[in-house]
């Protein structure tokens, strides 16, 4: 037999026997979207889809992180009975299996008598961090997923530097790959390596140091404490809103955020979440402790006397904790749902509460960018606007240069979410993540005025439309579509 015939066959028996055994493993633990997605790559080619499957096929954390976890997880678990707190008196009789279902997945209770802050302009938010920064006296916890150095944040990092020069101890966590990917990532490491801030990177990449993991599992959350009195949360990442890249800076194109400034007990809650992303990259488990708050409030735009919830999420809770979180909460609402989402790209239980949400008389509306900054996710959420706008779903599409970052939505006047969690399928299977539940009325009237902002703002997407657009177009949008489940 010629070698090139024994090459052939060679390469025949390779592929049957990568695509059999495909089929007999890949399904195992997923869901079959992405157990196809997965099926149909590896079918049409076998060789490179295998290699991705070997990179990018798990969500595991790996061995050394998976050793680190159990004592990660007990720090969340760890929290005062005395943050147990009966429901608000005006509670929907929907809240009472949410917060158990919540407490069950992430350990985390609900806790009352806080005050809550919106704070929707970026530069504000940024004053507001450094502002509570100037103010502690024992500890400050950064964690961002993103961080630069710039214009901008430069007075976050001063603000850090005069609260170590008084003693206070700060530390600090972001995120490798996605700060490594903003301009002027060695100077930022330069200054932190020259301060005493005590820093780490989340989740790093580094082969050469025998820390390798997926490369595109990654820790989402964003975060700051100041002595477990002062918490902020929210969609922001600390750095310029143009990201400082240079195609951005040209055509005028800024994030648009949501930020949240919290005192009162919760703000233990988000402090024992930082503790457990501290101890998973440092071994290093600290102790949290409940601070009395003074009832003042910190700006006439404070909502006081507020209960909150936080649920955090990722690879490593057992489940979706932020997905069984959100269709639990669609399905409940009995007549107006506001959805913000830069990714909106659901799997089919979000899709099919949304959608049916809809058909059942309750006025759904999702936000999302005219113009999204992520060629496949952008193309893989357009794929599922048809099905939303002939369930009855209105689309408001913020305009282009602007990216709408922001992450919340509001259940009636009940109840509303805000937090690091896009609604997409990486941030519910591979992205570490933290979500706000907060049931107060005062709080969702201040989410409607910014949803009222974003409207105001916004033009509306039509059927008629969005079945205009051309066939090319429509092409690339389902073919991004069956990459959803692996972008």
């Amino acid at each position: 037999m010629e070698p090139g015939t024994l090459i052939s066959l060679a390469a025949v028996v390779a592929i049957v026997t990568i695509n059999i055994a495909a089929i007999g493993i890949i399904p195992e633990g997923r869901r079959p979207q992405t157990a196809m997605a997965w099926l149909i790559l590896i079918v049409f080619a076998p060789f490179l889809g295998l290699v991705a499957f070997l990179f990018f096929g798990s969500a595991r954390i790996g061995h050394q992180r998976h050793r680190q976890l159990p004592a990660a997880n007990a720090v969340t678990a760890r929290q005062p009975e005395a943050l147990t707190s009966k429901l608000p008196d005006d509670a929907p009789d929907y809240l009472p299996p949410i917060v158990r279902l919540n407490q069950r997945l992430a350990s985390m209770p609900l806790a009352a008598g806080n005050h809550v802050t919106l704070l929707p302009d970026y530069q504000e938010s940024i004053d507001e961090m450094i502002a509570a920064i100037d103010t502690a006296e024992r500890h400050v916890h950064v964690e961002f997923y993103i961080m630069a150095l710039d214009e901008m944040t430069i007075p976050f990092y001063d603000a850090l530097d005069r609260a170590t020069a008084r003693g206070v101890t700060v530390r600090l966590l972001f995120g490798h790959l996605g700060t490594r990917g903003i301009p002027g990532y060695k100077d930022l490491k330069k200054r932190l390596a020259a301060s005493d801030i005590q820093w780490h990177l989340m989740m790093p990449l580094l082969p050469l140091k025998r820390r390798f993991r997926r490369p595109d599992l990654r820790n989402h959350r964003k975060l700051l404490v100041v002595d477990d009195v002062v918490g902020f949360t929210g969609s922001l990442n600390l750095t310029h809103p143009s990201y400082n890249k240079p195609k951005n800076l040209a055509v005028g194109r800024a994030w648009v955020e949501l930020w949240m400034r919290l005192e009162g007990p919760v703000v233990a809650t988000i402090d024992a979440l930082f503790a457990a992303d501290w101890a998973l990259e440092t071994s290093e488990v600290l102790e949290v402790e409940m601070q009395a708050v003074d009832q003042t409030p910190h700006s006439p735009r404070d909502v006081v006397g507020v209960h909150a919830q936080l649920v955090p999420s990722g690879p490593g809770f057992e489940a979706e904790n932020n997905l069984r979180l959100f269709t639990s909460l669609i399905y409940s609402a009995r007549h107006r749902i506001s959805l913000t989402s830069p990714y909106f790209v659901p799997d089919e239980t979000l899709l099919y509460a949304v959608t049916t949400a809809a058909q059942r008389g309750v006025d759904v509306e999702l936000f999302v960018s005219e113009q999204a900054d992520q060629f496949m996710v952008g193309h893989a959420q357009a794929s599922y606007y048809r099905e939303l706008l002939e369930a009855g779903v209105r689309i408001w599409l913020y305009p282009k240069p602007f990216v709408l970052h922001a992450k919340h939505f509001s259940i009636d006047e009940d109840i509303a979410v805000v937090g690091t969690s896009n609604m997409d399928m990486r941030s519910f299977a591979l992205n570490y993540e933290m979500s706000l539940m907060v049931p107060d009325r005062g709080v969702v009237e201040r989410i409607r005025v910014v949803e009222d902002t974003y409207r105001d703002l916004s033009r509306e997407l039509l059927l008629d439309e969005w079945e205009e657009r051309p066939a090319g177009t429509r092409f690339v949008d389902n073919a991004m579509r069956l990459t959803a489940t692996l972008q």
